[in-house]
């Protein structure tokens, strides 16, 4: 196999190789263009589920770092500064599901404490009757 068969081979490999890189970049690069739409409505529904979960009472920092930055994404999003915008709602979002979970583990573990008291109030009145 000669010099120039090989050089040809490689070429006809690379090429599809390179434009689909290039294409690739093309896309990322457009997708940077666009407003979040999707992630913001995503971000949106997290944040108020948060709240409706309980987390400004029992999440209360991660619940306000879940709004600050969700209003910073909106900021970001009026200044078209999508990236910016798309990262801050993804950490909003993020934010707001810690706070959601918190809320919900602290509910959980309050109705545990309730239904050991209920436990223990029915054992001392059981043990009363029995005097």
């Amino acid at each position: 196999m000669n010099t120039n068969t090989i050089e040809r081979s490689l070429s006809r490999f690379q090429f599809p190789k390179l434009a689909a890189v290039a294409l690739g970049g093309l896309l990322l690069a457009g997708c940077a263009g666009n407003p979040p739409n999707e992630q913001f409505a995503v971000t949106e529904s997290a944040v108020r589920s948060a709240v409706s979960a309980g987390g400004t009472e029992f999440a209360a920092v991660e619940m306000r770092a879940a709004q600050e930055k969700w209003k910073q994404a909106e900021m970001a999003m009026q200044k078209e500064n999508y990236d910016e915008a798309r990262k801050l709602a993804e950490q909003a979002e993020w934010d707001a599901r810690v706070a959601e979970r918190k809320a919900q583990a602290a509910k959980a573990q309050k109705a545990v404490e309730d239904a050991n008291q209920g436990i223990q109030d029915l054992r001392e009145e059981s043990m009363r009757g029995m005097q």
